[in-house]
């Protein structure tokens, strides 16, 4: 009997822990991140020039250096934890991280997910391929084959607006890739004849890229997208927080130095 009763109790007391946890989700966590002085930000570190490791393994980037800029000013340090790009709403929602802040573009499916910052950067699709292929525009991508990376803004607006491009190409379906490095890796080969990207990466990677003039950059009709920064819906004070640095940030120029840094001119969105 005692022992029927123990486990009755057991049995209760999860299903309040349940409880508890499922009201948490729920609550601002600006509190907490303010208490434990930290915030953890969740991003694929291969999304040059955006976040990624560097040879000597360091983290740096746009976003690494504006999200530290922002959260500064509170006087809390930034976690970046390498996600699946793919499970990153997952993430989120789990309280595995606090923020997708690694050029998160806005758009409708996404915000039914997740609240958006203040958009802080302006992106485009653009198509990257050979100079010798003589892709001049998407066109010329007809019956070819094109690679795009796996979870990506890019896939979403291919698959959004098929009779732009995906209707074009071989199959009528990309290869798709876990990042870019694998995807500039079968371009060069020529197992893919056009790569579609970020214009932010295209533009630093083949800035850097030793060979980089073999390449030629097509603008898209994709429409330009919004980079924010990602949190859960419950998230409000959070969301003020960033936007309210943001501001501050554009106003005394850290925004601009940031962009120029990285871009070699100012791309930033006023806030």
């Amino acid at each position: 009997m005692r022992r029927a009763v123990k486990i009755i109790l057991a049995l209760l007391l999860v299903t309040a822990l349940s409880g508890c946890a499922r009201v948490s989700q729920k609550q601002d966590s600006w509190s907490t991140i303010k208490q434990r002085k930290t915030v953890v930000i969740g991003m694929d570190d291969s999304f040059v020039p955006m976040g990624f490791r560097q040879k000597n393994g360091k983290l740096a980037g746009y976003d690494i250096d504006l999200a530290r800029a922002v959260f500064k000013r509170y006087g809390i340090k930034v976690d970046f934890q390498t996600i699946d790009w793919s499970m990153k709403e997952t993430e989120l929602k789990n309280q595995t991280i606090d923020l997708i802040w690694n050029g998160y573009t806005v758009n409708h499916e996404r915000a039914k997910k997740v609240a958006f910052s203040d958009t802080y950067l302006q992106n485009h699709q653009v198509l990257v391929s050979d100079k010798k292929a003589h892709i001049d525009s998407v066109n010329d991508m007809k019956g070819k084959t094109l690679g795009v990376q796996t979870s990506s803004s890019g896939l979403t607006s291919l698959d959004a607006q098929p009779q732009l491009l995906k209707d074009k190409i071989a199959k009528k379906t990309p290869v798709l890739y876990d990042n870019f490095n694998e995807a500039f890796l079968d371009l060069q080969a020529g197992r893919i004849q056009g790569l579609l990207i970020d214009s932010v990466y295209a533009k630093y990677y083949l800035a850097h890229l030793k060979n980089g003039d073999r390449y030629r950059v097509t603008a898209t009709p994709f429409q330009p997208e919004d980079f924010a920064v990602g949190m859960r819906k419950s998230d409000k004070t959070l969301q003020k927080k960033i936007n309210q640095a943001f501001a501050a940030l554009y106003r005394d120029g850290t925004m601009r130095r940031i962009s120029e840094k990285w871009f070699g001119e100012d791309d930033t969105v006023k806030p």
